[in-house]
Parts: structure tokens; sequence; C-alpha cells
């Protein structure tokens, strides 16, 4: 069943909260985790920081250590490229399965372009990644696929884009254009053309030095 979310949740807006403070460098790697301070510091209990450090161990942002706690890992790019890798792959035979039983949400769909639009306006990062997130979960869902879908959750796709989108710090209405292209690619109703849209789509996101063809690219990620 799909969820639209609107407001986070109190493990969700830590975790939101300590993505960027991990990949912004105020989090340093090595540095201890203290369940304790961190309720403090968002003015909540202890249970959803734990909730918010176990999605982040999955994440491979923390590390839990016996009889240590919990410390920060050193953030390592490659592994949100290769997430996308993964993704687009997904995606893409999400796209195809879907389009050959007819059950693209487009209308659905166009909503969420729609969202992103004045989440670019607002300036809202953090609501354009839960908008991105919801278009592309509608294509995912309508693969009628459950190992597919299994598979795509298990990435954790709105945690990875929270993070990419700090990242790259792209122009939001960019962002929003790019999924309005692509939704009119869906909606002509070539499947082979959108199949390599949306492979082409998340391979950007990749990040890679090179794109899906071999072809030499520049890569946007800092460092």
């Amino acid at each position: 069943m799909l969820v639209n979310k609107t407001k986070p949740t109190l493990s969700e807006s830590i975790r939101d909260g300590l993505v960027e403070l991990i990949v912004s460098g105020q989090l340093k790697a090595g540095e201890r985790l203290i369940e304790t301070k961190i309720a403090a510091d968002f003015g909540t209990s202890q249970a959803p920081v734990r909730e918010a450090l176990r999605e982040l161990e999955g994440l491979g942002l923390v590390e839990s250590r016996p009889r240590r706690g919990r410390h920060v890992l050193p953030f390592v790019e490659q592994t949100i490229r290769e997430a996308y890798v993964v993704r687009a792959a997904l995606e893409e035979t999400a796209t195809r399965l879907a389009m050959l039983n007819n059950r693209l949400p487009l209308d659905a769909m166009r909503d969420d372009v729609a969202d992103m639009h004045r989440c670019a306006a607002a300036g809202d990062l953090r609501a354009m990644g839960l908008a991105s997130a919801r278009f592309h979960r509608r294509v995912v869902v309508a693969s009628d696929n459950f190992l597919l879908q299994r598979a795509w959750e298990g990435l954790q796709i709105e945690s990875r884009t929270a993070i990419t989108l700090v990242l790259t710090n792209p122009s939001l209405e960019h962002v929003a254009a790019e999924h309005a292209e692509l939704l009119d690619v869906l909606a002509a109703g070539d499947v082979e053309a959108a199949c390599l849209h949306t492979r082409a789509h998340q391979w950007a996101y990749a990040d890679l030095p090179h794109d899906m063809h071999g072809a030499a690219r520049e890569v946007r990620f800092p460092g």
C-alpha cells in the first residue's frame, strides 16, 4: 500500500538532522553518539533517537561497537553512487513492468511533480526529497512485483536522497524539471524510451565519471 508522507516522524527528523551534521562534517568520524545527549538536543525521548541511529547504521553512517556505544563512521560517497546504480536497474525494470501492464498512476505522479515545483519555490530541500521518493515509489509499486519493491525499499531511498541533496546542493527547480521531463516520457507510452530515460535519470545521480554508455562525464560530488 502506498502511503504519502506529509510530516516527518520524530525519528525521521532526528535521522535527517544527524545526516546533515555527518555529511557537513560537524559530527566527525569516530565521534561517539550518546542517545541521552541527542534526545536532549532534539527535545525528545530516547526511543526515536534509537530508531534514527539504527537507520543510520543501515546507511553505513554509524557503527555500533559492543560496550563502546555508537560512533560516526567516515562518510563514503562511493556507497551513495553504488546505490544509485542499483536503483537505476530496479526502476528500469519497474518501469517496464508497470507500462506493459498499463498500471502507471500518471495523475498521481503529476501531482507529485506539482508538489516538487512548490517545494522548489519554497526552497524546502527535505520536502523535495520526499516528493521525489514518492514519485519513484509509485512506479515501483505499479510494477506489482513484491521482491522488486522490497529490494528498492531496502536501499533506504528517502534517506539516500536526502544525503544526495545535501551533498550536491542542486537547483531545486532543476530537480522538479527533471522529474517533469521523465513524466512526459513515461506518459508518451514508448516503453523502450521510458526505460532508457528512467535508467539515465538515476545514473546521472550516481555521479560516476562515465555515463551508462561509457562516455566520460564530470563528477559533481565534492572531493
